[in-house]
């Protein structure tokens, strides 16, 4: 890294003010990007993006790493990602794409353009719920229901179909405060796992199957669930690729989230805002961040 760099860049690592309700019980990578950030020579400093004493004009870049609770503070979180763009200070990834990530609507874009997704039925606050037509509609007996604005499995929800009048309550009470989707359960998560492809500046780094426990459907490591490293073949990172050029080819981080079933990927979700990016999984994973970090900080200072 040149040393004009570093003079005249700071950078903000962007993280949240509870550290202990979200993290993960892994390798805590706000810890990792620090490190990665001193062997390339940066001045950054990690900063709370709802703090208010921060003057975040002090900084020439912020990287959105991991604000976990936006989604508990979503009306403030958006006002603050409006007030950096009227700032005009860049973000990794942009703030354009932050915004439109934050909201799990964003599928229906990502379906429109050809790419499956796990059937679903979105519901707008305060819409009437309806869980006895979902069961026909997805031909199911087991419904999974979560808010379109969440993280770490809050508010989801797993319903048989012989037992719906029990949660229909409590589904109604949570719909009045916010959108819900509907999704038939997906029954290879539970036997197989989900798949999470991690892209760097539109380059494939590394993969994970993340496997719940036995019993359970949640796969986020708070409910039990394990990580395995896995090799993609190169069908599979075709077709991801095929996603990331769509609607990540300007990102700096990209994680693909999905299910394989018979042959089709269908995506769960596509992380461009806050993902974990399993870098302890090797040294290789840290790397290919590193040299991304490097390679959108020079890209920034030559504009």
């Amino acid at each position: 890294m040149q040393a004009k760099i570093t003079e005249i860049m700071k950078i903000a690592i962007i993280t949240y003010d509870n550290m202990g309700e979200y993290a993960s019980n892994e390798v805590n990578e706000d810890i990792i990007l620090e490190n990665l950030l001193r062997e390339l020579g940066l001045d950054f400093s990690v900063e709370i993006w709802s703090d208010p004493k921060v003057n975040w004009c002090d900084y020439s870049l912020l990287l959105i790493k991991s604000p976990w609770d936006y989604f508990d503070r979503y009306e403030e979180f958006k006002n603050w990602c409006h007030t950096i763009k009227e700032y005009g200070i860049p973000t990794l990834n942009a703030m354009d794409t932050i915004l439109w990530n934050s909201d799990k609507w964003y599928l229906q874009d990502i379906e429109k353009k050809g790419f499956p997704i796990v059937p679903t039925q979105f519901l707008k606050k305060q819409a009437p719920l309806q869980l006895e037509r979902y069961f026909q509609q997805f031909n199911t007996d087991t419904l999974v229901i979560k808010p379109t604005v969440s993280g770490g499995a809050k508010n989801t929800i797993k319903i048989q179909k012989s037992h719906w009048q029990e949660h229909e309550a409590t589904v109604q009470a949570w719909l009045e405060e916010e959108d819900f989707m509907v999704q038939p359960f997906v029954e290879e998560v539970a036997k197989t796992g989900e798949c999470s492809y991690i892209f760097f500046n539109n380059k494939f780094s590394h993969a994970i199957l993340k496997s719940p426990k036995q019993g359970e459907f949640r796969v986020q490591h708070f409910f039990g669930g394990q990580i395995h490293p896995i090799s993609p073949s190169e069908k599979e990172l075709d077709y991801m690729q095929q996603i990331v050029d769509a609607f990540a080819a300007d990102c700096l981080y990209a994680r693909v989230d999905g299910v394989w079933t018979e042959g089709v990927f269908y995506l769960m979700e596509l992380e461009l805002i806050e993902p974990y990016l399993f870098l302890f999984i090797s040294e290789e994973a840290q790397e290919n961040y590193k040299k991304a970090i490097e390679k959108q900080v020079i890209k920034l200072i030559k504009t």
